[in-house]
């Protein structure tokens, strides 16, 4: 194996502490996830939902390769539970789209949102100037995943106003 750079090392070194980060992270976030009983492929509909808005139960069928019965199976599931509902698409009445419920948007929250308390009291811990040097490179880190193409693929890219 070539000498590493000292680029390389520092890549290594942040990326080790990264995962150390967000394994204690993932002990907080996992404890609602744990707690829920929807199945995996129920759990999917909701993230996609989450991500997206709404979706058509063919655009569900092909995010998550199954067939279209299935799919409305587990949306079916997930009506009776309040969770998401069904509605006409307004550009084409023949298609039906699914979106969260207010239920199903809590639900997402608390996913999402069980994690900050812990990490705000961990950044109240930091001083002023690292706080500043921190937030100076997330926003070169925000900036560096808008430019590039390799978070797009995966469906991620922050808003704006992230």
């Amino acid at each position: 194996m070539p000498d590493m750079t000292e680029r390389d090392e520092l890549i290594e070194s942040i990326r080790s502490v990264q995962d150390d980060l967000t394994r204690l992270v993932a002990q907080d976030r996992s404890e609602p996830l744990l707690a829920s009983t929807l199945t995996m492929q129920q759990l999917k509909v909701v993230i996609i939902l989450s991500q997206e808005g709404s979706v058509s139960g063919q655009e569900l069928s092909q995010r998550l390769r199954i067939g279209l019965g299935t799919v409305t199976g587990i949306v079916d599931r997930l009506v009776s539970q309040d969770l998401v509902h069904r509605f006409e698409d307004p550009a084409d009445r023949r298609v039906r789209r699914v979106a969260l419920t207010a239920k199903g948007e809590r639900l997402i929250s608390e996913f999402t949102d069980v994690g900050a308390a812990r990490f705000r009291a961990l950044l109240n811990r930091l001083d002023m100037d690292t706080l500043r040097d921190f937030d100076v490179i997330m926003r070169k880190i925000r900036a560096a995943i808008r430019e590039s193409d390799d978070f797009s693929v995966a469906g991620y890219r922050p808003s704006e106003s992230e």
